[in-house]
């Protein structure tokens, strides 16, 4: 069977059409999400607090042949956040798939001074994902109605579901994001949004270059080490896209993601 030009087209670049936004997309699986997609065919609005890198990224998938917008953006901030959301829209269309993504990993250090990365992390990764979804679900309802399924992906953690000795606090902040993506996918399925919850475990990115006691950063990169093969940020992102690439009538709704060695 010989394929057409416009059915070779589609096969390449399988989510042409769609307008997709990424928040964390200045490093790591955000910043690799938004290439893949863009590659595939999406256009593309990269948030993240971090402009100057979100431009870079931006300025790379364009000349690759893609098209991207640059947001800089803090999901903790409603203003930021309603601004972006406006802009993707006046500038790209309706969206039709989230990858909620940005968070932080942050230690709990038990001598007095955990309050305030406890604070961030309940900000970042529960209130701020929230705030998220709040800011495109109502596109993702429309986009829904109109071409029968529409995406929210969250990027969640293994930490959810373990024990996490030194990340107590991270690991709570993930558990709750995991739970509060079965409960949206509850309330939002019936109107074929479709909600991956994806849950990574040691992956390479610069989430561990977060903390900042040395104990714990000499703990975690021993851990890391000791592990044949760890995940790439793009080997992730390349797995978003097959999910949301999936028939109308399919949910891959809770995905992990571990290194083959990783117990």
């Amino acid at each position: 069977m010989t394929l057409t030009t416009p059915q070779a087209a589609s096969l390449a670049r399988p989510l042409t059409g769609r307008v997709a936004v990424v928040t964390g997309a200045s490093s790591g699986i955000g910043e690799a999400t938004a290439q893949v997609l863009a590659a595939q065919g999406a256009r593309v609005a990269l948030l993240a607090r971090r402009g100057e890198r979100l431009a870079g990224h931006a300025a790379r998938i364009e000349e690759a042949g893609g098209t991207a917008l640059a947001l800089p953006t803090d999901v903790t901030d409603p203003a930021s956040l309603a601004s972006a959301a406006a802009e993707v829209r006046s500038r790209l269309g309706r969206v039709d798939l989230v990858v909620n993504n940005a968070g932080l990993a942050l230690p709990d250090l038990l001598d007095g001074s955990t309050g305030p990365n406890w604070q961030r992390m309940i900000d970042v990764n529960v209130t701020g994902a929230f705030a998220v979804v709040e800011a495109f679900v109502p596109d993702l309802l429309a986009a829904a109605a109109e071409r029968g399924h529409a995406d929210l992906v969250n990027i969640s953690s293994a930490a959810a579901q373990s024990v996490l000795p030194g990340f107590a606090g991270y690991a709570a902040t993930k558990a709750a994001f995991s739970h509060l993506s079965r409960n949206l996918r509850a309330r939002l399925s019936p109107a074929d949004v479709r909600v991956t919850n994806i849950e990574p475990g040691t992956i390479d990115t610069e989430l561990r270059d977060h903390i900042e006691d040395p104990a714990i950063s000499a703990a975690v990169q021993e851990a890391v080490g000791s592990i044949d093969g760890i995940p790439s940020g793009t080997d992730v992102a390349e797995l978003i896209a097959f999910t949301v690439g999936r028939p109308r009538h399919v949910n891959l709704s809770h995905i992990s993601v571990l290194p083959t060695r990783e117990a």
